[in-house]
This record gives C-alpha cells, sequence and structure tokens, in this order.
C-alpha cells in the first residue's frame, strides 16, 4: 500500500491501539496545573476519541512521521496527551509527552501577547510609527522593480510609515524567504551565526518593503521585529521579558530560546521527508538541527526562535481561552486579547478559506469553518517544523499537535488531526 492509500484508509477502517499516556501532575512550584479527567465528561467520546491513536500511530508506522504528541483539554481538563513514535529513529529512543519541540512561528503569539502587555500599560499606542522607537525604520522604500537574475532592484518612497498595528497583523511589507532579505542575510528562522536581533532588525529596516505598509498581508519577519520593539520599550533583553511576563506565571518550565545542558537530550531529532513517498531521514540542515543547543546562541527570534514541550505552550493556550488568565495567573487582560482576536486587515484575506488575521492569530471565517472543522471565531496558527495549535472558544477547546520534520511532505497531518478530535465530539 503507498501512502496515498494508506491516509484514505485510515479514516475508513478505524482501529483501537492502546497507547500509554502520561498524566500531568501538580506543579507545586507555582501551583498551576491542568487536571486530567475522563473523555465522557466533558462530552467526548472514548472511542470515537481513539480514532486519533490509530491514525498517529500508523502513520508514524509508515514513515510518514517520525513521531507526533498531542494535548487536547475541552472544559479545562485534559482528555488526550499521548506520545507516538520516537525521540530519535536511528537510536529507536522512545519519544515522551515531556519532549523539547521546536516550535518555529508558534513562537509569533507569545512574542505578540508579551508585546500587547507593554500595551496595555500605556507604553505604545497601535497606530504609531515604529520609528518613534527603531529610528532605522524611518522613510521606508518600496521594492518598485526587481531583477530575479541578481537580485538587483530600484525603489521609491513609501506612502506611509510603518505602524506597530501593521507588523502584528503582517500588513507591514517583511516577507519571509524574499531574494533581496536572502542576499542581505537576515535569517529566515533562525541563527547559530554572531548576530543579535538587535543587528539583524537594523539591517532589515534598511532593505526596502515589497509593498506599502497596509496595501496586502504578507506573512514573515515582522513578529522578528516586534522582539527587537519588547526590548526597547521595556529595556529587557527579549528572552528575560518572556520568562518573568509569560513563562514563569504560567509554569512554562521547558520554553526557551536555547536549551540549558540539562535539558538538551530531550530535544526531538529534526527529520526531513522530501515527498510523501520518500523515506524520513535526519536533516542535514545545520541551523535548523542545532540552533537550540550549539552556535553563538544570541539571536533571539520573536518569530520562529522558541523551542518547548507541547504542554508548555498547552498552558499557554489555555490561558487565551480563559480570557488571559491560566489558574489565578493573569497575563493579559479581556478586552485587549479580544482585540488581538478581532479581524485586524479588514477586506483581505488569507488563501482559499478566506480566514482572517488579527494582532498575531489567524481568525477562522465562516468560509474557514466550511473547509475544515471549528467553529467560527477559532484562533489558531502553527510552525514550519511542522506543529499547531487551535483555540476554539465556542467548544472550550484546545488541539495541539506537534511533530518536527522540515519539509514535511506530510504537512497535511492538521488537516486529519482536526476531523479527528471534532468527529469525538459527542456534547
Amino acid at each position: 500500500m503507498n501512502a496515498r492509500s494508506f491516509l484514505k484508509s485510515l479514516l475508513i477502517f478505524p482501529f483501537l491501539i492502546t497507547c500509554t499516556s502520561k498524566t500531568l501532575q501538580k506543579d507545586n512550584s507555582k501551583h498551576l496545573y491542568v487536571i486530567t479527567a475522563r473523555p465522557e465528561s466533558v462530552g467526548f467520546s472514548s472511542s470515537r476519541l481513539a480514532q486519533l491513536d490509530t491514525f498517529l500511530q500508523q502513520a508514524v508506522d509508515k514513515g510518514l512521521l517520525p513521531n507526533a504528541v498531542t494535548f487536547v483539554v475541552r472544559k479545562g481538563k485534559l482528555v488526550h496527551h499521548k506520545a507516538f513514535g520516537y525521540r530519535n529513529i536511528e537510536n529507536k529512543i522512545p519519544l515522551e509527552v515531556s519532549d523539547i519541540f521546536r516550535i518555529a512561528s508558534q513562537s509569533k503569539a507569545i512574542t505578540s501577547v508579551a508585546l500587547m502587555t507593554l500595551y496595555e500599560e500605556g507604553k505604545f499606542w497601535l497606530d504609531e510609527p515604529v520609528s518613534n522607537y527603531i529610528t532605522a525604520f524611518k522613510n521606508p522604500g518600496v521594492i518598485e522593480t526587481f531583477n530575479p537574475v541578481d537580485s538587483s532592484y530600484t525603489t521609491r518612497p513609501a506612502r506611509s510609515e510603518i505602524t506597530i498595528r501593521q507588523l502584528l497583523n503582517h500588513t507591514a511589507g517583511y516577507p519571509y524567504n524574499h531574494p533581496v532579505y536572502m542576499k542581505a542575510g537576515i535569517p529566515m528562522l533562525n541563527s547559530i551565526d554572531d548576530i543579535t536581533i538587535e543587528e539583524m532588525v537594523n539591517r532589515l529596516a534598511a532593505l526596502p518593503l515589497v509593498h506599502d505598509p497596509g496595501e496586502a498581508f504578507t506573512y514573515g519577519l515582522h513578529t522578528d521585529i516586534i522582539g527587537r520593539l519588547i526590548e526597547v520599550i521595556s529595556g529587557k533583553p527579549l528572552d528575560l521579558f518572556l520568562k518573568e511576563r509569560i513563562f514563569d506565571p504560567l509554569g512554562m518550565e521547558d520554553t526557551y530560546f536555547y536549551l540549558p545542558d540539562e535539558k538538551m537530550e530531550r530535544l526531538v531529532t529534526l527529520y526531513e521527508k522530501a515527498s510523501l513517498d520518500s523515506k524520513l531521514v535526519t536533516s542535514t540542515h545545520p541551523t535548523n538541527q542545532e540552533f537550540p543547543i550549539k552556535g553563538h546562541k544570541k539571536y533571539l527570534s520573536g518569530g520562529a526562535g522558541l523551542v518547548g514541550t507541547i504542554e508548555d505552550y498547552g498552558r499557554f493556550c489555555m490561558m487565551l481561552l480563559y480570557g488571559g488568565e491560566f489558574n489565578g495567573q493573569r497575563i493579559l487582560g479581556e478586552k485587549i486579547l479580544e482585540l488581538m482576536t478581532t479581524n485586524q486587515i479588514g477586506d483581505l484575506f488569507l488563501g482559499e478559506s478566506h480566514n482572517k488575521f488579527g494582532l498575531g492569530f489567524e481568525i477562522i471565517t465562516e468560509q474557514g469553518a466550511s473547509l475544515i472543522p471549528g467553529s467560527v471565531g477559532s484562533f489558531k496558527w502553527g510552525g514550519a517544523y511542522s506543529t499547531d495549535y487551535l483555540i476554539d472558544p465556542k467548544e472550550d477547546l484546545v488541539c495541539l499537535v506537534y511533530t518536527n520534520a522540515l519539509p514535511n511532505a506530510f504537512w497535511q497531518v492538521t488537516h486529519y488531526y482536526r476531523p479527528l478530535i471534532y468527529q469525538a465530539l459527542e456534547k
């Protein structure tokens, strides 16, 4: 059976697989905990939820994924938290639910929330120019002509300054992977080189935008600029600010830019899969594989640089689900979070789903909910290394799934994962 036939068979002939689950214990040091519960107690069917086990275990067995870990919470109760596959395939080291993953662009929500904690303190307003705080962004230019042969270009003045809101909603005009930025040495995700986020942001500010600010939704490097903005406004390094404002209050004890020595062995190996039917192989990309544990460890990428456990991010998601507070620890005001999860891009939209974008989150629209299960108003995002989260306030639901593979030819895993969660809901 080839990989494509296998994908179809999973949803037609599901069968129950027993899988070990590690129950979360109370964090006595911070009194922050997640309560485990039987699925039926919060409206899930255990037998139907077991189809998720079947799917993920077979995906691992067939070599579509190196591993997978889940975190599903409904009505404040944890109902699915299991590990499948291997932390390292070659050495047959089983994956644990407490293992550490590269979360790439899931860093963006954390950094965006961190900036908004300064917003609610009156440290800035959303529609003021970024150049008020980072002067290098004064008088931006826009690419007018571009020669792909040698990456040469001409520019014109932008019609307006870049605002902080436009960084948060990705309409400022700094995309990922543009030849002009690559030629200038702008890191896309991470860096093991001797470079700081301050140096990178100043370098980026000297380069032109691909469109006028606010003209289009262009997903890209904006949250790295936000990370530097946090440093400038707060007077603290980004890693320390995130630790004080978010990680410590929420009990996110395993989330870092760079792992301490005693936690390095828990980092999963990064794999790659060139095509659906090709073999999973260990990634040979040195930066992506090694950035959390090797190199200069100076580059604090607020847009893509964090690593952590799925439980840590689950705590963050529960805080978002419950209006900015988790277990008595308020991170953000409820109305500020409501602002962040409201459409901030007007008539613009994201691809065929026509979903919207807020201040750091994709927001599911009626059209988006018609393509894949998820309530209108749910908000979500994911990461390039193949991690994904969804927060559904209507169903009082948080669901995450993690693996680490880049490129991952089985990127559709989330298109299977979400239906497998929602089909198990009974009330």
